[in-house]
């Protein structure tokens, strides 16, 4: 396992995402369910499971901006506008720093743009999840992070599917469990399983 990083993932009063989470993370150490809002929990970084172009100003993105301030807002377009495609993509992530509460917001695509379009059929809760996680251990200052469920609000991703993508991206990038693809097929056949898991 790499880098002892504490992660919270947090539900407000949605106990059928714990239970889900619950059936995956159960004996992971290191893995705390919470409910709670997000915005309270004490952690070193937060996530912020936005959109490509750095729009916050719904759902949960809504209550970290009125919490923790619109500079990340304006902070996040402006490093947006300076990428190569002038989008953050699903599987990327930045780091916004609040000085003044002195926490870190992860901002990590769940979508393109707002929408629950295809969202459920994707796999971009396990591909926000290897972003956010490989952030964290890729940064010092982080110790612990809180995590919603990805793709689960705005996006309408069954919250057992969520809750699986979420683990097999742990697997990976924590447990160092990567998968190995021989032939063409096997892609697909995990692809399919990401995208289709159901309890």
């Amino acid at each position: 396992m790499v880098k002892d990083l504490k992660i919270k993932l947090v539900h407000y009063n949605t106990p059928n995402l714990g239970a889900q989470w619950q059936t995956h993370f159960e004996f992971e150490p290191n893995v705390e369910i919470v409910n709670a809002d997000i915005t309270d929990v004490p952690c070193d970084a937060l996530v912020s499971p936005g959109n490509s172009f750095g729009f916050m100003d719904g759902g949960l993105n809504l209550a970290i901006s009125n919490k923790f301030g619109w500079g990340i807002q304006a902070e996040l377009q402006r490093r947006i506008k300076q990428l190569p495609l002038h989008e953050l993509l699903v599987g990327q992530a930045e780091i916004i720093e609040n000085i003044n509460l002195k926490k870190l917001i992860i901002c990590a695509p769940t979508m393109r743009v707002p929408g629950s379009h295809q969202i459920p059929e994707s796999t971009n809760a396990y591909l926000a999840m290897k972003a956010i996680l490989i952030t964290c251990i890729s940064n010092a200052g982080i110790k612990s992070v809180a995590i919603p469920g990805l793709c689960t609000g705005t996006g309408r991703m069954p919250f057992e599917t969520a809750a699986y993508q979420m683990y097999k991206a742990y697997c990976e990038i924590i447990k160092n469990e990567v998968p190995e693809f021989p032939v063409f097929i096997d892609a697909v056949k995990q692809d399919v399983q990401l995208r289709k898991r159901k309890m």
